[in-house]
């Protein structure tokens, strides 16, 4: 019967062999698939030598059981034990699975780009979600880069310094805090390497030789050197060196000044002034400043008038809102007034979109709210971009009076001043009143000086009389 089986078995492939001690039974014509189990007494053997056998088993040691199985499904068990393998690598507990990376976010569609200013964070931190690690500096704002899971910092990749653009990889993550360890920064390192202290055997050499230097000075022959030629009067004493500083401009400093010199390089500027009597503006304020905040949770402010009265003066004469655009010029049914606010890190410029359809609260409310975001750093590029119209508003710094430079690509910027109470001839009497200097630098290819003064005086007519609004008149 065995010899049989083996020309049965042999008659299948001329490759085909059966090796074994005893063989237990041939798969059927249908085989029905039998797990093999992984346990160490049972093996399958499995050759690529056996070419078209359907079904053998090789048993290596007597009294072991296996299990008779096609070839093509002992590659199938195979090759699903092997991708087990390989997915449970990937995704198990271990190091790799448990680190994540904070990479640089998306800055906007004309930034591609950015400086890494500061770390908020250093290697052994704890971080939660969301929490900022380090500050990239734009050419425009400040962009946080958060953490994308909780957990330890495991070590900083890049530098402060370093120009990084978006996903760019900033900084390594432990989810369950292990293997992170307290890095100290490049500072301390340099001054961990610093020599040691010397010893008292090396203190104790290095005591004579004071003693050997000062000899030769005794012995310097008289006129061998002649003394440095004092300064005359009339030359400049410059300070030394040593009480200067170097500090490399940001990059919003750079780009505040490239953008101006390039307004001074293509704009023809010129200026035209202006002097308002602030007394019914602040009358109004003060009249219905209380009623005014219970009912819009805002305070009533001078600059929400200003804006009012910019937009009146840009509707009566929309030249001032239009730009040049190489050989044409861009009139805009639309106004987007830009709101000049200082920061620490350099000026930047919001805007209020369609302030032409705000009211006295929505303009108060629009400008605290981007002012804010621009002092704390959290305003965005699409809070910036754009503007047909600027007002700059110096006066809260004590200007008394000064000539802004225009906001590419404008055509005109309004200036406000402080207001200084001046002797003024009111009805045949001098009589002191609240006097604000306002200025309007326009670029004279575009805007010519009747329409710029037409201009500034329906801004000193509606800031003087306020129901003009109301009345449009």
């Amino acid at each position: 019967m065995l010899g049989v089986l083996r020309r049965k078995a042999a008659s299948g492939a001329s490759s085909a062999s059966v090796y074994g001690k005893s063989l237990y039974k041939l798969k059927p014509a249908v085989p029905t698939p039998r797990p093999c189990s992984a346990a160490a007494e049972e093996i399958i053997h499995y050759t690529r030598g056996f070419g078209g056998a359907r079904a053998f088993c090789h048993l290596p040691l007597a009294g072991r059981m296996m299990t008779l199985m096609p070839k093509r499904e002992v590659v199938g068990i195979l090759q699903q034990d092997v991708n087990m393998q390989i997915w449970s690598r990937s995704f198990s507990s271990s190091s790799e699975g448990d680190v994540v990376e904070a990479v640089v976010p998306y800055m906007g569609e004309s930034i591609s780009d950015g400086t890494l200013a500061t770390f908020l964070k250093k290697p052994g931190d704890r971080v939660e979600v969301d929490e900022p690690i380090a500050q990239v500096e734009t050419d425009k704002v400040t962009i946080d880069v958060n953490s994308p899971e909780a957990g330890v910092i495991q070590k900083l990749i890049a530098k402060e310094g370093d120009t990084v653009e978006p996903g760019t990889k900033v900084a390594i993550i432990s989810k369950s805090g292990e293997g992170a360890a307290h890095v100290a920064p490049s500072d301390e390192k340099a001054s961990e390497k610093a020599p040691p202290p010397p010893t008292p055997a090396e203190e104790k050499k290095e005591k004579p030789t004071p003693k050997v230097e000062t000899t030769p000075v005794v012995e310097k022959p008289k006129g061998s050197a002649t003394p440095p030629p004092k300064p005359s009067a009339t030359e400049p004493q410059l300070p030394p060196k040593e009480r200067e500083r170097r500090v490399p401009m940001t990059r919003l400093r750079k780009r505040v000044a490239t953008r101006l010199k390039d307004s001074q390089n293509t704009f023809a500027l010129l200026t035209t002034f202006n002097e308002v009597d602030m007394t019914n503006l602040m009358k109004l304020r003060s009249d219905y400043k209380d009623a005014f905040f219970e009912k819009h949770g805002v305070k009533l402010g001078l600059m929400s008038g200003f804006v009012k009265a910019a937009i009146s003066a840009l509707q009566r004469q929309p030249i001032v809102n239009a730009v040049i655009d190489g050989d044409d010029i861009i009139y805009r049914d639309y106004i987007d007034i830009s709101i000049a606010v200082g920061t620490p890190k350099g000026l930047v410029v919001p805007v209020l979109r369609n302030a032409e359809r705000m009211n006295f609260a929505e303009v108060e409310k629009e400008i605290n709210t981007l002012a804010k975001k621009a002092n704390d750093g959290t305003i965005s590029i699409d809070e910036m971009a754009g503007g047909t119209f600027t007002i700059s508003n110096g006066g809260v710094y004590g200007s008394l009076l000064s000539t802004p430079i225009i906001n590419p690509p404008q055509s005109a910027i309004l200036g406000m001043h402080s207001i200084v109470n001046r002797p003024m001839v009111v009805g045949g009497n001098i009589v002191p009143r609240p006097m604000m200097y306002i200025a309007l630098t326009y670029d004279h290819r575009l805007i010519d000086g009747r329409e710029a003064v037409f201009f500034l005086r329906r801004i000193k007519d509606v800031v003087e009389d306020p129901r003009r609004l109301l009345l449009d008149v």
